[in-house]
Formats: C-alpha cells, sequence, structure tokens
C-alpha cells in the first residue's frame, strides 16, 4: 500500500495543513474540496494512520500527521530539487550570473569570484544588484536575481535554499569626537539608548517588525553604507559595522571601538548565506561563481574602505 503513496497526494496533504481547511487546501492546489478530502482519505488509508481529526469545525493534525508533516515536507523538497537541477541540467550554461550581494559582504571577495566566471566563461555576462536586509532576498524571489549573499537579513523564506558562507567580523563603533568615546568600560543599554544609533534600512517589507542589532529608540535610519560610515565618522550617532570597512580608521583613532555591556567576550560577527529559489538552482556558472566565494579565504582581506562593497 506504501508504495502507491504519490507526490500529489503529499502536496495535498501539505496544503491542507498548511491551510487549515480542506476547501483552502483546494484553492491553494486548485482541486475541488471533494477532491483534497478524497484524496486525503485515501492517503490515511495506504498509510494506516490517521492524518487529521475530523471532529471539530476544521480538521486538526494528529500527532501522526504532525510526525509525518515533517517527511513530507522533505519528500516534497527533495523531489522539487530534482526537478529543478534536471531542468538546469538541460538548460546548459545559463544566460547570465545574476546576483543580489548584501551590502556589508566584501567587494574583494566577489571579485574574485567574478574574475573566475570571467575567465572560465567568458561569453555569460554578469549582473549584481548591491542591496541590504529584504532588498537582497526580493530579486531572488521575484527570479530577478538567481543568487543572492544575504546577512543582515538572517531569516530566509521558505521559497531559498541557502547554504553557508562565511561569518563576517563586525564592530561596534563611534567617532572619537562622540560622548559614548569618552566612556572607558562597557556601556550599558541605557547609556546607548540616549544617543542616536545609526542603522540601515530596508526598502521592502521582509524585514517589518523586525529589528536586527537596534539597542537605542533613538534611530536614523539609512540606505546605504557608506552613507553610514561617512555619518559614523562624522559623529552624528554609534552603529554597528565590518570590521573590513572601518579598521583603518580604528587603528588612525578617528573611530573609536565600543563594548556593550554582557557582550564584553562575544565576538560579533554577521553570518552570511548564499541562497537561492529551490525551483531554480543555480546552473553550471552559478555554482563555479558560489564555488569561488566558499573557496576565498575572508581572514587574508585587506583593512581599509578598499575591502568594502559600500565603496
Amino acid at each position: 500500500m506504501l508504495d502507491a503513496v504519490t507526490l500529489d497526494q503529499l502536496r495535498t496533504f501539505i496544503a491542507a495543513a498548511e491551510t487549515g481547511s480542506f476547501s483552502a487546501a483546494g484553492r491553494k492546489i486548485d482541486r475541488a474540496q471533494s477532491v483534497v478530502s478524497q484524496s486525503l482519505a485515501n492517503l490515511e488509508l495506504q498509510l494506516g494512520v490517521s492524518l487529521f481529526d475530523r471532529a471539530g469545525r476544521y480538521p486538526q493534525l494528529t500527532a501522526q500527521g504532525r510526525a509525518l508533516l515533517r517527511d513530507a515536507y522533505v519528500v516534497a523538497d527533495n523531489m522539487d530539487g530534482f526537478k529543478a537541477r534536471a531542468s538546469s541540467l538541460r538548460e546548459g550554461v545559463e544566460a547570465e550570473i545574476s546576483v543580489a550581494v548584501d551590502v556589508m559582504f566584501p567587494m574583494d571577495g566577489l571579485a574574485r569570484a567574478v574574475g573566475f566566471c570571467r575567465d572560465v566563461f567568458p561569453d555569460t555576462p554578469l549582473r549584481v544588484y548591491v542591496e541590504t536586509l529584504g532588498g537582497v532576498i526580493q530579486p531572488v524571489l521575484d527570479r530577478v536575481c538567481r543568487i543572492g549573499i544575504i546577512g543582515t537579513l538572517p531569516s530566509v523564506p521558505d521559497e531559498l535554499m541557502s547554504e553557508p558562507l562565511c561569518d563576517l567580523p563586525m564592530v561596534t563603533v563611534v567617532s572619537a569626537t562622540h560622548p559614548l568615546a569618552a566612556i572607558q568600560r562597557p556601556l550599558t543599554s541605557a547609556e546607548l539608548a540616549q544617543q542616536v544609533q545609526l542603522i540601515l534600512t530596508d526598502r521592502t517589507a521582509l524585514s517589518d517588525g523586525k529589528s536586527f542589532g537596534v539597542l537605542s529608540p533613538l534611530t536614523w535610519k539609512l540606505a546605504d553604507l557608506g552613507a553610514k560610515h561617512e555619518f559614523l565618522k562624522a559623529g552624528f550617532g554609534w552603529g554597528h559595522m565590518p570590521l573590513h570597512l572601518v579598521e583603518a580608521d580604528i587603528a588612525t583613532g578617528q573611530l573609536v571601538k565600543i563594548l556593550i555591556a554582557g557582550s564584553e567576550r562575544q565576538s560579533a560577527a554577521l553570518t552570511m548565506r548564499i541562497v537561492y529559489r529551490k525551483d531554480l538552482p543555480p546552473g553550471p556558472a552559478g555554482r563555479a561563481f558560489i564555488d569561488q566565494l566558499k573557496s576565498w579565504d575572508i581572514n587574508a582581506l585587506p583593512a581599509g574602505p578598499g575591502g568594502s562593497s559600500a565603496r
């Protein structure tokens, strides 16, 4: 009986679990409610377990249903990946390498990967968007870009596959002329809350209701990392920055690294990841590009503005 279980049945099961009703599941997968009900009844018969408790107004997942739902997701995702991979192989080399890059990611690593692909795939042009937060993920979701390099928006939508890339060292800094620079100890939350924090803002709605590293109610929101860098040096506020961009300023004393109470022993880092749509994985050129990014040693990055994608 188990050999008769179909992928369509599993997708129907997933839709019913996600929407909370058989009628809503039918609308989601373009099936009549009666077809959804019959498909799930047949699936339960084949599996020999009850997936839903139908006693109430709306069907509720049983304990067995919740356990099997996780496996259903894995099977469905694996099949999507299988079909997408086959499509990429059939397609051959992509018409272009299209990438959305988090503004925090160092340009040195990006340039290295681009240079490799230029030599190996000379007829494949490049298109790059440099964004922050949801601005990196949205072009990938919209199929405008095939690859994303994310960091400032740590949550990954279900439609995307992610692969670890590197941990980018981060520091909290302020101008040497700023009042916080004179405090020679870890700063408390109350002290930070009294001063303006410079933060990057999202051009999309993907980070609505979320805050990442925002510790002060007084914020200036900037859509450009280069502007944030200049505002920090001008003494307009304090903020978190990638170490490679401000290391030279710290060495010359123009910027001062500050510590936050409770995190003195923590080594701050921004986890960078590669993302792409599950149904549109990278082709040969894109995969070569990703492999080059992964082989790049971030510890070899030169200090100073030359290593920044904000320039």
